[in-house]
């Protein structure tokens, strides 16, 4: 079980990890950068581009760890494989909470006639902000899931 479990969750992790500090290092700067109307119409497009993809490889993650950690004889990469799957979990939930809600907004507007009081309601700061976290934490996830996977070698 853990022969399958075990590279399932990596890649899994990987690359939820890998696209979220992609849009780190290169998608979040350039939405920070543009104008109100071509912001929403750049954040509209790519926030449609990871779904189902991104919530699958976190919910492989959470899952597969905690399996993992039920199955496997070391206790020290059983704490690791619960460790990772919480911050996995944290990335689930700030995802849910903070982000989604926001691409869902910015889905909804006409990047020609955004609402008057536009500026104000700008989600850019508080939507990078938890992007930051939640990449944070995805990639604390995998880390914790190398370092548990050396322990079982």
């Amino acid at each position: 079980m853990l022969e399958i479990l075990v590279p399932l969750v990596l890649l899994a992790n990987g690359l939820a990890a890998g696209v979220l500090v992609g849009t780190l290092l290169g998608g979040w700067p350039l939405l920070e950068s543009l104008p109100p109307d071509r912001y929403v119409h750049a954040h509209a497009f790519f926030s449609t581009r990871f779904d189902p993809f991104m919530p699958a490889c976190l919910v492989i993650t959470v899952i597969g760890d905690v399996l993992i950690a039920v199955v496997t004889p070391d206790l020290g990469a059983r704490v690791l494989f619960l460790g990772a799957a919480v911050a996995a979990l944290g990335t689930v939930a700030i995802s849910l909470v903070k982000n989604v809600p926001v691409n869902a907004w910015i889905q909804a507007q006409n990047p020609d006639d955004l609402p008057d009081d536009f500026a104000e309601r700008d989600p850019r700061r508080d939507w990078g902000a938890w992007n930051r976290a939640r990449t944070a934490l995805s990639t604390l996830a995998l880390l914790t899931n190398c370092v548990a996977v050396g322990l079982l070698l």
